[in-house]
């Protein structure tokens, strides 16, 4: 897939996850005690062959470019190609709340100069492991304008998704935005791919018109214009648009089968390193059920948990049903069960913290309690 241009669009992203991207972007929201969300579909495009990737920050992307640096992890600093990080151009940050349209075309130029036949524009916050390759050729043989990806799901799990609908031909006929009364289980993952003579053309054409959103305008205002098909994606995908979801796909990684069919299959996902001794559990702990990363030290219990590195759990302390994030301090006879922390919260000792599974009690970072 040398010759596809892969774009991570970061632009009017969902910031649902409250405290969770107060000060950083959806993309940068730690997952999986040791990841981050971008990571899963930058391995993605690297282990599917491309090496050319533009990430499309938006707003509160400090921590999004610390973490992805210069692409090394993915293989990605390059002399030719790479990783390129692309923020909002001087005139976007005035109007911030524009459409991705205009951070499309304050960029052309990095599409004109690009050697790259196609585009495959995407989101971050689809958690998934997908071979592109298959996107590709079904793309080429199908002679379709755009192919984009879907995913057949419940409908409990789907209701901040946009959905569409396909004919036998497996073209798409109708997409309907997030708020849409669409009645169908196939659930868009944001992924497109299209040449790059049509994108640009859709940018300007569109923008002309005085739209500015790529999907909901050039894309879904063409579909009886444009032959579009749907590739059905069949790996596990997690939505990550609310606290919420971000909570249940977190907790579903405790199922072995989930764990290996996202981190390993087809390919595996990478992340920045980091050099932390191994977790340490005492003669007082006891763990069962957990992810738990480098740089942990377990004097407690900790029960159904994903533990992020340098997590400290002290001796009396009981976790149940928990997120917590990097550099937590769970002090002595604290009791914390459905909760999500956030980096660096300490909580002291003898606190008593409870949520509820449909609700997690959700601390911001560097919180004390």
């Amino acid at each position: 897939m040398k010759n596809v241009l892969g774009v991570v669009n970061l632009v009017n992203e969902p910031d649902n996850l409250e405290e969770l991207t107060y000060k950083r972007s959806l993309a940068s929201v730690p997952f999986g005690a040791r990841y981050r969300l971008i990571d899963f579909i930058m391995s993605s495009m690297v282990n599917s062959g491309i090496v050319n990737v533009a990430v499309f920050a938006h707003t509160k992307y400090r921590s999004l470019m610390d973490h992805l640096g210069s692409g090394k992890e993915w293989d990605l600093n390059r002399k030719r190609g790479g990783l390129f990080i692309l923020p909002p151009a001087v005139d976007e940050i005035r109007e911030i709340v524009k459409g991705d349209l205009y951070h499309f075309y304050a960029h052309r130029d990095y599409f004109y100069r690009s050697t790259q036949d196609y585009v495959l524009i995407t989101r971050s916050h689809m958690v998934c492991n997908i071979d592109l390759t298959e996107v590709y050729e079904h793309h080429r043989l199908s002679g379709a304008d755009i192919t984009m990806v879907y995913k057949d799901m419940e409908e409990d799990d789907f209701s901040h998704s946009r959905r569409i609908l396909i004919n036998p031909l497996g073209q798409v006929k109708d997409i309907q935005d997030h708020t849409g009364r669409l009645k169908s289980g196939k659930v868009s993952m944001e992924m497109f791919l299209m040449k790059k003579e049509l994108l640009l053309d859709l940018v300007e054409t569109s923008l002309a018109q005085g739209y500015d959103h790529l999907v909901r305008d050039a894309i879904m205002k063409n579909v009886d214009r444009l032959k579009i098909n749907a590739f059905p994606y069949q790996g596990y995908l997690g939505v990550i648009n609310t606290i919420q979801a971000y909570y249940h796909h977190s907790m579903n990684l405790l199922n072995p089968s989930i764990w290996k069919d996202l981190f390993f299959r087809p390919g595996l996902i990478y992340t920045k390193i980091k050099d932390e001794p191994p977790a340490k559990y005492t003669q007082h702990s006891n763990v069962r059920n957990a992810m738990i990363a480098n740089g942990c030290i377990i004097e407690g219990e900790v029960e159904n948990c994903i533990l992020f590195r340098g997590v400290k759990v002290r001796k009396g302390a009981v976790l149940r049903n928990c997120i917590v994030l990097q550099n937590c301090d769970i002090q002595e006879n604290v009791s914390v069960e459905n909760a999500i922390l956030d980096k660096d919260v300490m909580i002291n000792s003898g606190r008593v913290l409870k949520g509820a599974v449909t609700a997690p009690f959700v601390a911001a970072k560097k919180k004390i309690i």
